[in-house]
């Protein structure tokens, strides 16, 4: 009996031993096991104290705020990389041949690829008249999209800038249709010709940056900067910027879906 007495007083100063600092080793012997058991929970209970707290989730409404403004961020970054990202000053360019067609171009900058570039049956010959007389106002209308149309699956909605087919008015007279094209290298030479004129209209003769025409006539131009304004996904004008005409633009085209 006196052995196992002996073992048990031994047992229970080495419990308290890992449980407390060793200078409570002496005291341990003579606890009582009520005095055991309280000491053993306040260990427990400073070593819940000390536990490292969890961390606050987020809400859900942060975290999908978050992810929609990343989503925004990265769609601005590849939308500035596009030629259709105009911004309110744009260069107009409106060239032909003596006897052919006029051309309208649209550039983000002075070297950039055209975002916009149409050919209208209008003769050139017939709109330097219209802009020696006054003020001329160009308006390319196309027709929107059918409801049935629009609600087909896999249908995408085109930009404006990318319809291909236009009714074109002069002044408020129906003067026949504009249709897109895509910059060729014939084109592309004809705006590199003109890239470093800012503002001004005059004649290309033909030569090695201009192909000559079909009845070897010159071609005519007239370069500007133009204030876009949009007003809708479906409209959009462009006013030419011309200090000497006291504010009031020379020649402004709008693009409307009706």
């Amino acid at each position: 009996m006196a052995t196992s007495s002996q073992d048990s007083s031994s047992s229970k100063r080495h419990f308290h031993w890992t449980n407390k600092v060793a200078t409570e080793d002496t005291e341990a012997s003579s606890t009582t096991p009520n005095e055991d058991d309280k000491n053993g929970r306040s260990g427990i209970k400073t070593h819940v104290s000390l536990s490292t707290p969890r961390k606050k989730k987020l809400p859900a409404a942060a975290v999908s705020i978050a992810r929609l403004r990343s989503a925004v961020s990265s769609f601005r970054k590849s939308r500035s990389s596009l030629p259709f990202g105009l911004g309110s000053r744009v260069i107009g360019t409106l060239f032909g041949y003596r006897r052919g067609h006029v051309h309208f171009a649209l550039q983000k900058e002075a070297g950039s690829p055209p975002a916009f570039l149409v050919e209208l049956t209008t003769p050139i010959s017939g709109l330097v008249r219209e802009m020696a007389s006054g003020l001329v106002r160009i308006a390319l209308e196309c027709d929107k999209p059918k409801a049935e149309d629009h609600n087909k699956k896999g249908t995408t909605v085109v930009r404006l800038l990318e319809e291909s087919t236009w009714r074109t008015y002069c002044n408020g007279k129906k003067c026949g249709f504009a249709t897109r094209r895509d910059c060729g290298d014939k084109e592309w030479k004809i705006l590199k010709a003109v890239e470093p004129i800012s503002t001004g209209a005059g004649v290309l003769p033909a030569g090695n940056e201009v192909e000559a025409g079909p009845d070897g006539g010159e071609l005519m131009y007239m370069r500007a900067k133009f204030e876009r304004i949009v007003g809708s996904r479906d409209s959009e004008a462009f006013y030419m910027m011309n200090p000497d005409s006291n504010g009031t633009p020379e020649l402004s085209i709008y693009l409307l879906r009706v």
